[in-house]
Formats: C-alpha cells, sequence, structure tokens
C-alpha cells in the first residue's frame, strides 16, 4: 500500500526546499521553447523543448523521463557526465509530473526509441500533487468532470474530444467566413429574453435595480442587425437556459446561429448542408460518421421531407385525415403530453418528435412545421397553418433547426400574443412580447432566413459521445454533498 497523499505532497514539498537550497529558480518567468515535440522527433536534429514529466527512471548517474508537450511525448536522457553532477544533482529531485526544459540532440537507441540525448536541463515548476498511476480505475464518473485537467492528463481519448470540438468551432468559422458572414457580438445580459422557447436565468443589476435575464438565444438582436442593415450575420454564443440537466442538456452552453438577408429555408438548407460536410471533412477528415450503432455517409444530396410525409411514411399517420380522437388515443397509449394550450397541430408535432424522429438514420431535412410550434417561423408561401420551417436529422437525431424567418412586425405581433397564451396556459418556456424587436422589425426587414446549432450537439455527432457532458471541458455540476 504506498504512503498517503499527505505524505507524498510532504515529499515533494521538501525536494522543492532542495531545490532551493541548490540556487535554483524554481518558478522561472519564462522558457524559451522554440519546437514541440512532434517537430523534433527526426534523428539528428538539435532538440529545444518543454512539457512535463510522465514517467521517470533513475539508474545511478544516468537518468530516463519521459517528456510530454502538447503535440506528443519523447523519452529523454540525462547523464552527469554530459551535464555535472551540481545539474544532475536538480534530475535527482524531479518527480512525475514536474515541468522542465530540455536541450540536446535528438538519437534512436538501440532498443529503437526516439530519445533526445540531455545537454541541459532546466528547472521550470514542481507538481507538488502527484498524478495518479491510472485513471482508468476512478469508480467516481463525476470525479472526472470535477478534475477534468486530471482528466485530459491522463485519458488522451478526452483530450482528442476537446481537440475536435476546438477544431469544429475553426472549421465553422472558416466556412462561414468563406461564404461572406460577419461574425458579430449580441448582449449576453439582456432587458428581456427571447429568440426560443426556454426558460431563462434571472439575475439583478444593482446599479439600476432593475431584474434582468441570462440570454437564451442570440436570435432577436441578429435580426436587428440585419435590420441595421448587415446581410450575412452568425454568432458563436454561449446560451444560458433555466431547464433539465441530461445526458443531451446543460443549462450553460454554446450556440452557432446565422442568418441571410434575401434568402429563404431552401437557402439555409443548403448552406448548412455545406457547412456540416465541411466540417466534418476538417475535423473528422471524412464525410463518413458513426452514430450510435449506424454508418452514416454525409456527402450526397441530403433528402427532404415533409413532416407529413415522415409520419405517413413511418406511423401510417395520415395528417390531413386523422380526427382528433384517434390522435389523443396515440397520445394515451404512448404516454405523451402537449406543453402548453393543445391543438392538433401540436399534438401531431409531439407524436413526430417522439416516435418519429429516432427513425430518420439517413441525413434529412425534415420541411413545414404546424405554426403553432414555430413562432418565429414564416408563415408558408402557399400551405395554410404551416410555417417555412426545417430540422436536420443524421443517424435518427436531430442536429439543427431553422427556418424562413418572420419580417412582418405585425405576424410576430401575432405569434407573440399566441405564447403570451401559451405562457399564461403553464408553458413557462413560451416567449415574452418584446416591444424593442417588434419596434424594430418595423423599420422594416429584408426577406430572411435563420438557423441554429448547437455546438456541443454538433461535437456529439462528430466524436459518438452521447453525453455532453463529455464535450464540454467543464460541465455543471451538483456541489459536492448535495
Amino acid at each position: 500500500m504506498g504512503l498517503p497523499i499527505e505524505q507524498l505532497i510532504k515529499v515533494r514539498k521538501d525536494k522543492l526546499a532542495a531545490l532551493k537550497q541548490l540556487g535554483i529558480d524554481v518558478n522561472p518567468p519564462v522558457y524559451s521553447k522554440d519546437q514541440t515535440v512532434t517537430a523534433i522527433k527526426v534523428i539528428g536534429k538539435t532538440a529545444n523543448v518543454a512539457g512535463r514529466i510522465r514517467g521517470y527512471r533513475l539508474h545511478g548517474n544516468l537518468c530516463f523521463f519521459d517528456l510530454q508537450d502538447e503535440s506528443d511525448q519523447i523519452q529523454v536522457m540525462v547523464s552527469a557526465k554530459d551535464i555535472g553532477e551540481k545539474t544532475f544533482g536538480m534530475i535527482k529531485l524531479l518527480d512525475v509530473g514536474d515541468f522542465v526544459g530540455v536541450s540536446g540532440m535528438v538519437f534512436k537507441t538501440k532498443a529503437g526509441e526516439i530519445t533526445i540525448k540531455s545537454e541541459a536541463i532546466t528547472f521550470l515548476s514542481k507538481a507538488l500533487h502527484p498524478l495518479p498511476d491510472t485513471w482508468f480505475g476512478l469508480k467516481d464518473t463525476e470525479e472526472r468532470f470535477r478534475k477534468r485537467y486530471v482528466d485530459t492528463l491522463m485519458n488522451p481519448q478526452v483530450k482528442a474530444v476537446f481537440d475536435k470540438r476546438w477544431a469544429t468551432e475553426k472549421a465553422i468559422r472558416q466556412y462561414l467566413w468563406d461564404q461572406g458572414y460577419n461574425e458579430v457580438e449580441t448582449p449576453v445580459l439582456q432587458n428581456l429574453y427571447g429568440g426560443t422557447n426556454a426558460r431563462p436565468f434571472t439575475t439583478h443589476l444593482n446599479a439600476l435595480d432593475i431584474d434582468m435575464y441570462l440570454r437564451v438565444a442570440p436570435e432577436l438582436y441578429l435580426k436587428r442587425l440585419i435590420v441595421g442593415g448587415y446581410e450575412k450575420v452568425f454568432e458563436i454564443a454561449r446560451n444560458f437556459r433555466n431547464e433539465g440537466l441530461d445526458l443531451s442538456h446543460q443549462p450553460e452552453f454554446t450556440m452557432m446561429e446565422f442568418y441571410e438577408a434575401y434568402a429563404d429555408y431552401h437557402k439555409i438548407m443548403d448552406v448548412t448542408e455545406g457547412l456540416i460536410k465541411f466540417v466534418a471533412k476538417n475535423v473528422n477528415k471524412s464525410f463518413q460518421l458513426k452514430i450510435g450503432q449506424y454508418d452514416v455517409d454525409l456527402s450526397g444530396k441530403w433528402a427532404r421531407i415533409t413532416i407529413d410525409e415522415a409520419l405517413k411514411k413511418y406511423l401510417k399517420i395520415d395528417w390531413e385525415k386523422i380526427t382528433d380522437a384517434e390522435v389523443k388515443d396515440i397520445l394515451k397509449k404512448n404516454k405523451l403530453k402537449v406543453p402548453g394550450v393543445y391543438t392538433k397541430n401540436k399534438a401531431l408535432f409531439t407524436i413526430f418528435d417522439h416516435l418519429v424522429t429516432d427513425k430518420l438514420v439517413e441525413p434529412t431535412w425534415v420541411i413545414d412545421y404546424p405554426t403553432d410550434v414555430s413562432p418565429l417561423s414564416k408563415v408558408h408561401r402557399s400551405r395554410p397553418g404551416r410555417a417555412e420551417r426545417f430540422e436536420g436529422y443524421i443517424g435518427g437525431r436531430e442536429i439543427c433547426d431553422g427556418w424562413s424567418e418572420i419580417v412582418s412586425p405585425i405576424e410576430q405581433r401575432e405569434r407573440f400574443e399566441t405564447e403570451q397564451k401559451n405562457l399564461k396556459a403553464g408553458d413557462e418556456e413560451a416567449q415574452p412580447l418584446d416591444e424593442e424587436f417588434l419596434e424594430a422589425l418595423s423599420y422594416g426587414c429584408p426577406p430572411l432566413g435563420g438557423i441554429g446549432i448547437g455546438i456541443d450537439r454538433l461535437v456529439m455527432f462528430l466524436t459518438n459521445t452521447w453525453s455532453i457532458k463529455e464535450v464540454i471541458p467543464f460541465p455543471l455540476m451538483r456541489p459536492r454533498g448535495k
């Protein structure tokens, strides 16, 4: 059985004190690292790298340790003969987890391992807390999320997911910049929330003694920018929704929304399809995705079907012919509940959402949703009671949601008023009536299309990881002991 953690920390503190006694600067302000480990893995090259010690083996006047930086790991060989007894005295005080800088020549050992033969070692930082011998034996999954910094050190697969997350945001920006979109910023702290059906976080601004809300979506402010003269805008936004936590939802999350003037929902689907393909190719180097148990190919033209066609294809439900009594019977049999004020259209959407979506395996756009469940979507140009709204599905899971936007302040007011009825009926996610947004629309807004894509969700698709906590570096956690 090993020493208690308190004793291990004391041993390291004693080593730190010994380093100081040797006259070593134990916290130097800078180190001139010119290379990465990956870059110097070429035989015969001079190396100047820095990183964390991940393995340490002392054999008399010879020491081997593994040095890890962000890019890779390499073995370092240190000989007392090469660096002198005083410096080698410092080597004896090193621990796994410490940071050092190394310069020397790269060679290959008899065992065939690429190694740096050290000519100089610079101490950079002492790790007082030892790293675990292995992270795989940790029983409490939540501890991984609480100590994510240890998780990423010990588990390369975890770090690989985050690497793909950063690459995803980079690829999104590159694609939209290339398409002529402007990246913009909108307020996180708002006088009135809106842009989606969600329950907000409320806070208080002491300076003005007023209640305010954290953003649930950037949509209404992005549309104000369109009114103000911009034609293509996007934002990668931190959003906050005071709702439940589950495998696919966190109260704080990241979403990308983009809007294009003079475009309808068909154009937005085209742009989004190109975006997702571009991101997949850049991040995964392939159009093939593994989603749950399904292998999905993104490369072809994605199917487009109406929500009516989806219900008919998968449940044999004829939207126009089914009676209200039959709809309620389906709800009852499947223990489904319609939020807010009941309507037949809302009920059919609920049935679709719970009983059809998991069957949409191949990349599919489902279009023409009821206006009852699309408060910000434009009324369909040829189908009364329908909105020009779409959702994208891959591998039986929703990946995005968008529509032709309402640009008429009169029509938008009618939608908001319907939302107020839902709010009074107990729908806590219904949107409030935003007079300032209606005033902005009254100045005139061009035809407009837009979409929202959850970054966390997109990364889940790209990594086949179906817990949102696994794709967020520091997910919200319940306080210890509660």
